[in-house]
């Protein structure tokens, strides 16, 4: 009888991260070392590399490719149920990925439920003309990797370090995120202001990108929300942001601003403009864009589903904690 095989554990994965990185061995002296065959840990080097602090193996990383690729060594039938597969049609179409539609049929259970993880498969292999409806758009698949962590310098304005610890957690509403989306030649812009809990989001066309301009659309925009639900805005280093100080006086809240080139501290609206983004892509000249237009997105936006609402929608959180929409 030949050898039996057994697959790398995490505790052999962690020796050759510790052996390979820091000690740095020779691939056939850690075979030799754990009694495996030099092919097998070259192979498990060269499969499993990382893009973290520097591009090299990680045990972790390394584990989970491993379980993706046990899981996929079953192929299932995917989207069998045909009322299923029109829902989930139907929603790329509109731009819902799959982790939305597979959330909301687990939701509602409007048609028989599947995991997205079945649609992204579903979409690549057996419809890859539905491709074009997915956020990024790739043709292949890629893995996600761990995102470099970065240490901070402290901004001269009110730092987003100073700002309370239940505003950072999103455990009260009423605290907003600021930003601004570029037109073709500079000249126009967008206002986009999101609530941190409840994901509401409000877009104002520009005549400008100066500081008036966005000074104005934050008081007219957020005016119209309760009082105790407009407590604080969080705003990046940009000129466009002068004018904060008077959207306090007017709005009765606070600023807070990201330390520099740090605009994932506020991840809420930085997604949300690259939802918008999806209408209305780079290079869009927005001269060419109604007021009516840009209503049209911000609606769409505040009725689509969102994983971390539950697969709820902005509209139907602000309602249970409002009561009332903003006319």
């Amino acid at each position: 009888m030949g050898q039996k095989y057994s697959h790398l554990s995490l505790h052999e994965r962690k020796l050759i991260f510790n052996w390979f990185h820091y000690r740095k061995m020779s691939i056939r002296k850690i075979g030799d070392l754990l009694s495996r065959s030099h092919t097998t840990i070259s192979r498990e080097v060269k499969r499993n590399e990382s893009q973290y602090y520097v591009p090299t193996y990680y045990p972790h990383s390394a584990q989970r490719y491993y379980a993706m690729r046990m899981r996929r060594r079953v192929t299932k039938g995917r989207l069998s149920n045909e009322g299923t597969k029109q829902y989930v049609i139907n929603k790329l179409k509109i731009g819902w990925t799959p982790e939305l539609i597979s959330g909301r049929l687990k939701l509602t259970g409007e048609e028989k439920y599947i995991c997205h993880e079945s649609i992204y498969q579903y979409i690549y292999k057996e419809a890859k003309e539905l491709i074009i409806y997915l956020p990024r758009k790739h043709k292949r698949r890629r893995m996600k990797y761990p995102s470099r962590a970065y240490v901070a310098k402290t901004s001269l304005k009110t730092s987003i370090l100073e700002r309370p610890e239940e505003i950072d957690n999103r455990s009260i509403p009423g605290h907003w995120e600021s930003d601004s989306i570029e037109s073709k030649g500079r000249k126009l812009a967008l206002n986009v202001v999101v609530e941190r809990v409840t994901r509401m989001s409000h877009i104002t066309k520009l005549s400008s990108k100066k500081a008036l301009a966005t000074k104005n659309a934050l008081i007219k925009k957020l005016a119209n929300h309760p009082n105790d639900f407009v407590c604080s805005v969080t705003y990046d280093n940009g000129s466009e942001n002068a004018g904060h100080l008077k959207v306090n006086e007017k709005l009765d809240c606070k600023s807070y601003f990201c330390q520099a080139y740090h605009s994932w501290e506020k991840g809420a609206v930085e997604q949300v403009n690259g939802l918008i983004r999806r209408f209305l892509p780079k290079g869009t000249d927005f001269a060419l864009v109604s007021h009516k237009r840009i209503g049209e997105i911000e609606n769409i936006l505040n009725s689509r589903p969102r994983k971390c609402l539950g697969y709820k929608t902005p509209f139907e959180i602000y309602n249970e904690i409002c009561g009332a929409l903003p006319s």
